[in-house]
């Protein structure tokens, strides 16, 4: 118990993970409001409206890749948060304020959503960073352990509060409530200890995406992977307009959609607790996973009942988190260390760039034929995902029968998976990493670490 929490030992973390917890409830009441006004205030229920909606605010960070990570990487990341934080805190009381006063309309709400998305941008690429600076490399995985729980308790509490909220005093209050929340995050940065941070380190080469995609070209098994990822991003994960349409479907308020989403979360938290227990990311769950959400997608679609739908939602989380957790873990541990972040960085470009592209399209499929519909295509996505790579499997020369048992088959998982020996690089941190990344416990597979090491590099072994 004691090594589980290690990391909040450290005064600049545990500073940093109070004020990331405030923030992420904050964030979560403003996206459940922002969903809410668009769909029941702005419009009549339109459902594609809130996709383009969504496709604003997380096109910038794709578009800008690039631009904000230099910035990340060439700027002090705590005054660089500082600066975004106070951006994107100035937005939420705008917004608040317009609401209030009943002048908001939609294409100044795409546009604060659009001003969202380049504040978020910026400050995405600055936490991702941050973090490595403030725990050590020791630290790293139960720091990653840490803000998975951090996250998805935020995620669990901040849709059900922001549903009451608007319930109560109304969507302009959610959004003024969130700018609060990002006081905790300011005064956090402010309290860190500058003299304890761990020296920056900072990485060479230009065309790091450029050098990631050519690597991953060259695996079909993460070629495979990324696909399977950007169709359950896509299509699949718009859980925002899912939840809204259906609560609407059922005659629920905002509090009812904010259930929803924190319904959802509690599948979320297990899955993330249930990757965390397992010693190595393996392709066969990601497979299972995606098919799990397919058939939970699938059976949600059909129920009756608004109680009965928020239940088979637990699992819909659950097989979300499973698959793209097993994936990140793969991902990263299947890489060589030495483009492990550039891999990455494409990696989230896929869930990032998924997004802009799915929620419209989804967004439209629920105004024009229903919600059920369009969680229909979301299924649908799932269940493609996983034939994709079940074909992958049966193709690739790892699925084998059994020397014991004629009639049983076995998967060789041994290839190309192996565990990379550490490298002394800084790690990248996100809450959307956070919330999707298995956590190795301390001490697990240490003598792995070392026979993967040399299977890995067998050049370098063998001088």
């Amino acid at each position: 118990m004691k090594d589980m929490f290690r990391s909040l030992g450290v005064f600049n973390f545990r500073v940093w993970f109070v004020g990331a917890l405030v923030s992420n409830i904050g964030g979560w009441m403003q996206s459940t409001a922002q969903d809410w006004v668009v769909l029941t205030e702005l419009t009549h229920h339109d459902a594609t409206a809130m996709g383009v909606t969504m496709a604003l605010q997380f096109g910038p960070p794709l578009v800008l890749v690039s631009f904000t990570g230099w910035v990340a990487d060439r700027f002090d990341r705590r005054k660089v948060l500082m600066v975004t934080q106070t951006f994107l805190m100035l937005l939420a009381i705008a917004v608040g304020v317009l609401l209030l006063t009943h002048v908001m309309t939609l294409p100044l709400m795409w546009c604060f959503a659009l001003a969202f998305g380049v504040g978020n941008a910026f400050d995405s690429p600055a936490r991702q960073a941050f973090v490595s600076d403030v725990v050590a490399r020791e630290n790293a995985s139960n720091a990653v352990a840490l803000n998975a729980a951090s996250f998805n308790t935020a995620r669990l509490i901040g849709p059900a509060v922001g549903g009451i909220l608007i319930v109560l005093v109304g969507t302009g209050w959610a959004f003024l409530a969130n700018a609060v929340t990002f006081f905790a995050m300011l005064v956090a940065l402010m309290l860190i200890r500058p003299a304890e941070l761990v020296p920056r380190v900072h990485s060479s080469g230009a065309s790091r995406l450029a050098d990631g995609f050519r690597y991953v070209a060259g695996r079909p098994d993460l070629v495979v992977t990324f696909v399977m990822v950007f169709l359950l991003g896509a299509f699949g994960m718009n859980f925002p307009i899912f939840a809204s349409t259906m609560a609407l479907e059922f005659g629920q308020n905002a509090d009812g959609y904010g259930l929803l989403s924190s319904i959802l979360a509690i599948g979320s938290l297990a899955g993330a607790l249930m990757s965390a227990r397992r010693d190595r990311a393996r392709v066969r769950v990601i497979i299972v996973a995606a098919a799990g959400f397919g058939v939970a997608s699938l059976v949600s679609s059909v129920m009756p009942l608004y109680g009965m739908y928020a239940v088979t939602l637990i699992f819909v989380g659950f097989s979300t988190v499973t698959m793209l957790t097993t994936a990140n873990g793969y991902v990263q541990t299947t890489t060589d260390p030495t483009l492990r972040g550039r891999v990455m960085a494409l990696y989230m470009a896929v869930i990032m760039g998924s997004t802009p592209i799915g929620a419209p399209i989804a967004g439209w499929v629920a105004t024009t034929f229903g919600p059920r519909t369009a969680i229909q295509v979301g299924a649908v996505a799932g269940l493609l995902a996983s034939a994709i790579g079940a074909l992958w499997l049966v193709n690739s020369g790892r699925l084998h029968r059994r020397e014991d048992h004629r009639f049983l088959l076995t998967i060789d998982e041994t290839r190309p998976l192996r565990v990379v020996q550490p490298v002394p690089v800084p790690e990248e941190f996100s809450d959307a990493v956070a919330s999707t990344t298995p956590i190795s416990l301390p001490g697990e597979a240490e003598d792995e670490l070392r026979g993967d090491s040399a299977a890995l590099h067998p050049r370098s072994s063998a001088h």
